[in-house]
């Protein structure tokens, strides 16, 4: 048992984990009435960073969520899914063979500065009490509302187009509350092509970088909390 509190931990969260899922293997190393809470939830087709405070460090939870994140996006373009992820399968299909980088590059710096940005309605977000992932799996309406968010910067990686398959990375500095899964909706269809999220890591939180993170399994008997 892990016998040192009052910690902030830089978790490198695994893949298939929800946040909650970290914070929960993380209590069986603890006494049982110790808090440990995360600062900013990771979905769990997601990696990266996820900080975790545990005893009197949940205290800083609310000043460590408002720092500014980055992210690795990689967006594949003429597809789109209900989640805004690779969660669902692909829908929509169309050819993106005629979408030229330059164009991408155009694009993306649209997204920079203060802009409107539209929840997934398959989100943690709450409603009368219910996250809103949960009334959208029961099939009921969700309606969320925009929200004002800060992109401070978005950077293209890396681009390529196989067999009318467009795929492309770009490293995202934002403020707190940003989905990328709607950034990549949101650019899929200024392209005019649908674009759903591929794969995202986040690399920063603040002074908090994935190649400092720890990986959980390090901390925890590692067991993978999908049901089989």
């Amino acid at each position: 048992m892990i016998q040192t509190l009052d910690l902030i931990l830089n978790i490198n969260k695994p893949l298939h984990w929800t946040s909650f899922d970290c914070c929960n293997a993380l209590k069986r190393n603890y006494p049982r009435k110790t808090k440990i809470g995360h600062a900013g939830t990771l979905d769990p087709l997601a990696s990266g960073v996820l900080i975790v405070a545990i005893g009197k460090a949940t205290k800083r939870i609310d000043e460590l969520q408002a720092q500014t994140k980055q992210y690795l996006a990689q967006i594949t373009l003429g597809a789109t899914t209900i989640t805004y992820d690779a969660e669902f399968y692909p829908e929509l299909i169309n050819d993106t063979s005629k979408v030229t980088k330059d164009q991408i590059l155009d694009t993306i710096q649209k997204f920079v500065g203060n802009i409107k940005q539209l929840p997934p309605i398959y989100s943690a977000l709450k409603i009368d009490g219910k996250r809103a992932y949960e009334l959208a799996r029961k099939g009921q309406e969700v309606v969320l509302k925009p929200r004002i968010i800060t992109i401070d910067s978005i950077e293209l990686k890396d681009y390529e187009c196989n067999d009318g398959i467009t795929k492309f990375s770009i490293l995202v500095t934002c403020s707190k509350g940003t989905y990328i899964r709607s950034l990549a909706n949101d650019i899929g269809k200024e392209l005019g092509t649908g674009a759903f999220l591929s794969g995202l890591i986040r690399t920063a939180s603040g002074d908090y970088r994935v190649e400092d993170s720890i990986d959980l399994a390090t901390l925890v008997e590692f067991k993978n909390p999908i049901k089989q």
